[in-house]
């Protein structure tokens, strides 16, 4: 008998495909083409996509996870009510506990426990960028501003960036889509890395201003734009 031809594409796993569905989801929220409040039903993504609904409910977790949507019982995904005011004022709080946090790991002499584990982190968010792994390099992104806030030594702080953090999550998954170039954020952190090795600790507030602002700027300014015309 004649042996089978070996496929010309291997199977898609699963993760790869609720990966690429929660990218398909994430475009269609930035973009304004599901709207705050919108439900998202699994049944009619699964549909349209020409796939189960075991990879879009996968894909709505792990948008969940990243702040996006919310799940209401009994009722599904629905895209998570969020507007430019509460981008501001969250990208505000969030400046004011990181550029401290920052300042305090100089001050207080402990970058050298954290420094190996930072560059770390900022090579699996540019790996991670690179496989187009948006939702894992949302948490590692995380990860890495939640270790330099933890480093700090301020409990206050982190109690604080921990009740932010899936908002915090959801900010990195808008910032990615807004930007054009991909990776961009992800290796902007190297610039946090050398601010803070410069031993000063205005110059570790200043890189934390720059990285966090720059985002605020523009994410917060493209959902200003997306309201207006949603009012026009």
């Amino acid at each position: 008998m004649p042996m089978e031809s070996e496929p010309l594409f291997p199977p898609l796993a699963r993760d790869a495909l609720s990966q690429r569905i929660a990218r398909i989801l994430t475009d269609a929220i930035v973009s304004g083409q599901l709207k705050p409040g919108d439900r998202v039903a699994e049944s009619v993504i699964a549909r349209d996509l020409g796939v189960s609904r075991a990879p879009v409910r996968e894909a709505g977790r792990l948008l969940e996870s990243a702040g996006l949507l919310v799940s209401k019982a009994n009722r599904g995904f629905f895209v998570r009510t969020i507007d430019a005011e509460d981008l501001d004022a969250l990208y505000e709080l969030r400046l004011c506990i990181e550029r401290e946090a920052a300042a305090r790991v100089v001050r207080e002499g402990r970058l050298p426990d954290i420094l190996d584990p930072l560059r770390a982190l900022i090579e699996q968010m540019v790996a991670l960028s690179a496989e187009k792994r948006l939702m894992h390099q949302i948490v590692v992104d995380l990860q890495f501003h939640r270790l330099i806030v933890e480093t700090s030594g301020n409990k206050r702080f982190l109690a604080v960036f921990d009740k932010l953090a899936s908002e915090i999550q959801a900010c990195t998954a808008l910032i990615e889509r807004v930007f054009d170039e991909p990776g961009m954020i992800a290796r902007n952190h190297y610039l946090i890395i050398e601010a803070l090795e410069t031993g000063d600790p205005e110059q570790a507030r200043a890189a934390m201003d720059y990285h966090i602002g720059v985002a605020r700027k523009a994410v917060v300014e493209h959902f200003r734009k997306l309201e207006a015309e949603g009012g026009a």
